[in-house]
């Protein structure tokens, strides 16, 4: 069971540090500006209402003296490293229906333009407020990254309760770190999920490794653990011997 909670709580976190490595290369040649609705998406919070299509109006200036040739543009949103929703189009008006299955919240977005090979010629950036459902792919995600750290969390109590925990600080520290990165995790997720603090590098790192800090530290700070009692040798084992039967006499 250990294993298996560390396993899944290392997944998240994994995806919070790969978030946070630079994007493959791209060429970059265009100055990309966007909006969706008519509202401008640079340095603003676009709402995102799956119930109806949004009309996306792109503008690109070339400042190379090259011919740039634009294949298809990209809208997607990426939390924790992980693409909740992507649609491509060579038209300007996204039927954003399947949305709402797929992501809710806060969610960083971008508007790429991609060339034949898929390579990113250009690209605007927001946080895109998506009005999906709570049973979307990224709220189950964050369910399951909570019920994760409920049995980290449980595992390494009881381990304490027990008096099981290792003898080494350190290593007590340890069974205690996987309930931290969940702690982290499962924050940045609801903070983003109730439109409070959308989960960008900047924000997700510092609370995850914050909470995985806590949780060292109070596995450090446990008490160390009773020693069990070892049991006796043979020889010192005390040994009960009964009394005899007392045979009395009487003469008549």
């Amino acid at each position: 069971m250990r294993r298996v909670i560390a396993a899944g709580v290392a997944l998240g976190l994994s995806t919070v540090f790969l978030g946070a490595l630079p994007a493959s290369a791209a060429s970059g040649q265009l100055a990309v500006t966007a909006s969706i609705d008519g509202q401008e998406i640079g340095g603003a919070t676009v709402p995102v209402n799956p119930a109806k299509p949004v009309k996306l109006v792109v503008t690109a200036n070339n400042s190379g003296a090259s011919t740039v040739r634009v294949r298809s543009v990209k809208l997607s949103g990426v939390a924790l490293a992980l693409t909740f929703y992507s649609y491509d189009t060579r038209t300007f008006i996204l039927d954003l229906g399947d949305l709402a299955g797929q992501a809710t919240g806060l969610l960083p977005s971008s508007v790429e333009l991609l060339d034949g090979q898929r390579a990113t010629l250009g690209e605007a950036t927001t946080v895109a407020d998506v009005r999906g459902s709570f049973w979307s792919v990224y709220g189950v995600f964050g369910l399951a990254m909570l019920v994760l750290t409920i049995l980290a969390w449980l595992t390494a109590l009881l381990a304490l309760a027990r008096h099981r925990l290792p003898p080494n600080r350190g290593r007590r520290g340890l069974r205690f770190l996987p309930a931290g990165f969940g702690t982290g995790l499962v924050a940045v997720i609801t903070l983003s999920v109730l439109r409070l603090v959308p989960p960008e590098p900047a924000i997700e790192i510092p609370v995850v490794l914050g909470a995985a800090a806590i949780a060292f530290l109070l596995g450090y700070l446990t008490p160390h653990p009773a020693p069990r009692p070892a049991p006796l040798a043979a020889a010192d084992q005390a040994t009960v011997r009964l009394p005899l039967p007392v045979t009395e006499e009487f003469t008549g």
